[in-house]
């Protein structure tokens, strides 16, 4: 048995070399699966790297330039200040790191609970019963209504806002938030800590979390259906019980979706609409007209996202397993 050299790659990782050559006919890799199945996902991704360049790229880097500018609109060039914005965001506006104190954690939690729900949802989708299809149209159509529909709804529609604030005023009249009694019983009793306010937290979300996992359970679903019913065969002649087999089979299997849906979430909990760093940032644009102090404010906002999802992904990408070499 031969030793590999300690800078070979990992399974599922490449090499320049290897992503080169995919595009070069003649060449040996050229002509292998993997490069095939590479070429086919740039060309899938073709159209949104066109768009971006064409129509995203310029307002971008005007973005950038306007962070750093001081930007009134009754002048028409943008004097050079900086990082005058930057500092103004992180230790002038009284709200910006309130708000992203408050907020990054709970989408971080947000985020976690979305992936651990829609991945048991889409097992429980993915076994046989009646009514499957309809059950999985219903977990479906979160996502589209959270695409405009409901969101409109919920922000113009006085009817559903006087309902709502009937709800909470009776809730607090009457005592019966059962999460913050709960919480309280367990704090006095010495029971409650940093974990159950996670929990907690997790409770008070779960309408935002169960909106969210649409896709997520799509791609799970679609990463279940893929796995080879054999594989389950010979566990099974192997003496397996289910529990072994999730572990081994369909976890390790699905582990590549992990990552994705782990990116999709935390970008989609980062542009939500309710999100009070984006409404601040909004408001600083189009209330006080401080394009200069909003650009930067988004551009921290941003970096801040880019960070987050690169411990995830460094983090979940450690255990994820890839089965097509």
């Amino acid at each position: 048995m031969t030793n590999a050299p300690l800078n070979a790659p990992r399974r599922g990782q490449w090499t320049f070399t290897e992503s080169i050559c995919m595009f070069i006919p003649g060449t040996s890799f050229y002509k292998t699966m993997r490069a095939r199945n590479a070429r086919r996902g740039v060309l899938f991704i073709l159209p949104f790297i066109t768009g971006f360049l064409v129509f995203m790229l310029r307002p971008l880097l005007q973005s950038l330039v306007m962070s750093m500018s001081s930007i009134n609109i009754s002048q028409t060039d943008w004097p050079f200040v900086g990082l005058e914005n930057y500092k103004y965001a992180l230790s002038v506006d009284p709200y910006f790191n309130q708000y992203l104190v408050e907020e990054i954690p709970r989408m971080a939690i947000n985020a976690v609970a979305t992936l651990v729900i829609s991945f048991v949802i889409a097992v429980i989708l993915n076994q046989e019963f009646k009514g499957r299809t309809l059950a999985r149209a219903i977990f479906f159509l979160p996502v589209i209504l959270a695409s405009g529909v409901l969101p409109g709804i919920e922000s113009q529609n006085e009817f559903y806002n006087m309902m709502q604030g009937l709800a909470q005023e009776v809730a607090n009249a009457s005592g019966v938030d059962l999460s913050a009694a709960l919480e309280d019983l367990l704090t006095v009793s010495g029971i409650g800590g940093g974990l159950f306010d996670i929990l907690f937290t997790m409770i008070d979300s779960v309408y935002d979390i169960v909106m969210a996992s649409g896709i997520q359970i799509i791609v799970f679903l679609s990463g279940l259906q893929a796995i080879s019913p054999s594989l389950y065969e010979a566990a099974d002649v192997e003496g397996c019980t289910a529990w072994e087999s999730f572990w081994k089979i369909t976890f390790p299997m699905v582990s590549p979706l992990l990552l994705v849906n782990c990116i999709y979430t935390i970008i989609d909990f980062f542009m939500k609409n309710d999100n009070r760093v984006m409404e601040r940032i909004n408001e600083v644009m189009y209330s006080q007209f401080r394009f200069g102090e909003s650009s930067a404010m988004s551009w921290i906002y941003f970096g801040i996202a880019l960070l987050f999802i690169a411990v995830s992904a460094f983090i979940i990408s450690k255990g994820v397993h890839y089965y097509e070499d």
